[in-house]
């Protein structure tokens, strides 16, 4: 769902303002701008972006531009100095994530053809290598939905290199719109449930295929040109600087290219709901049909979890109770499919209270924490995926509060 302008969502995105109960929080991020780094610079080394020694999460295109909610990057290195040169297609001042191994993540504002050190020899922890596991890993994750780079080179130490880290034997694929893209959290995608759910499980990759306002019947809805059941085919997601940069001939994704999804979560269909979108119930069931039959047919060993929807709360005397939002719609898919053995339901119902919803109707990160837990629960108790203790940080600043209401 959207309540507020996505222009003035994504002002207040470039400019790193994290808003907790309609305050802005004080937040002093690093400049990490430096010089630009040709491949001769002195004193270090650089790697393209097609670097096989980068693993690029979620997804990215053709031009190594990031797409959808949280992409990022992955990699090990040696030595003492990490930087990155952002190309021309990156959004200006996009807040993104970054960490030194499994520490604490960092923040800071990028934009377009610049470059930014992330790792120095005065990282905390950097030369604290007798207790580390080797080799360093470097780490960075796009905190918006609607904002992204462009990744033009990397660069290391000119004694270094970097080092291909093997990728985690399970992986997810959460499919969704805002609420699976964590619009209004603190730090939006990296706040959302999706990605505290592939973190928090520990050793698994994870894509959020997940956008604000989207629907899963394929049409307009809150400015969004098309729904999941097209959109999902292709690379990029269905922004503003999509539009800009492949008009109404995005990028296909290939499937082939790219190891499959053992599980996927789909949580979708508040915008249908919404009388504004006017979808019908039966449009919605035969979107929502189609969609798990496609994710089928392209990941055929995937088990997929539909969960039930949570669209805020209406009060009865002193009390509060959940809209849910085409209850029986979704159990027709669950019972359409129960038979074949690989579509499974999530009962959201009773996860939330009222005061787990923020300000704008989505869960503020108590909220997503909530749905996190419980949904990391059922997958280990339904498919046996155990947790794995990974000892690196999922949430950073996470703020505990109430909504007021």
């Amino acid at each position: 769902m959207r309540f507020l302008s996505v222009v003035s969502l994504l002002v207040s995105s470039a400019a790193g303002i994290i808003l907790q109960n309609g305050q802005v929080r004080d937040e002093h991020y690093p400049d990490t701008k430096i010089a630009s780094l040709s491949t001769n610079s002195n004193g270090w080394k650089t790697y393209g972006a097609n670097a096989t020694e980068i693993s690029y999460k979620g997804r990215w295109d053709s031009k190594k531009i990031s797409w959808w909610a949280a992409p990022g990057i992955k990699f090990g290195f040696t030595g003492d100095k990490v930087a990155i040169s952002f190309g021309q297609h990156t959004s200006p001042g996009v807040l993104v994530a970054y960490r030194l191994s499994g520490m604490d993540w960092q923040f800071t504002n990028v934009t377009a053809n610049s470059t930014h050190q992330f790792i120095s020899p005065s990282t905390p922890g950097l030369n604290e290598t007798q207790s580390w596991q080797l080799p360093l890993t470097f780490e960075m994750r796009v905190t918006n939905w609607g904002l992204g780079v462009q990744l033009s080179n990397v660069h290391v130490s000119s004694s270094s290199k970097l080092i291909k880290l093997p990728d985690y034997g399970r992986r997810i694929e959460f499919i969704g719109d805002s609420l699976m893209a964590g619009m209004y959290a603190t730090y939006e995608a990296i706040s959302g449930f999706a990605f505290n759910t592939g973190y928090g499980l520990g050793n698994t990759e994870f894509s959020i295929t997940a956008y604000p306002g989207i629907c899963v019947t394929d049409k307009e809805c809150w400015g969004n040109p098309r729904g999941q059941t097209y959109q999902w085919f292709q690379t990029s997601d269905t922004s503003g600087r999509a539009a800009e940069i492949y008009g109404t001939k995005p990028e296909r994704w290939n499937f082939k290219k790219h190891p499959a999804a053992d599980l996927v979560v789909i949580n979708i269909g508040t915008n249908d709901n919404n009388t504004h979108n006017n979808v019908t119930n039966e449009q919605y069931l035969s979107s929502y049909l189609k969609l798990v039959g496609d994710v089928h047919e392209v990941y055929p060993k995937a088990q997929i979890v539909i969960m039930s929807l949570w669209e805020g709360w209406y009060s009865v005397g002193n009390m509060w109770y959940q809209n849910k939002g085409f209850e029986e719609e979704i159990f027709q898919v669950y019972q359409h499919y129960k038979g074949a053995g690989f579509v499974h339901y999530f009962n959201t119902t009773g996860i939330l209270q009222h005061n787990d919803n923020g300000p704008g109707y989505h869960p503020h990160d108590v909220g997503h924490i909530k749905v996190a837990s419980h949904l990391m629960q059922y997958i280990r108790l339904k498919f046996g995926w155990e947790f794995y203790q990974t000892a690196v940080e999922v949430q950073h600043n996470t703020l505990y509060w109430n909504s007021g209401k």
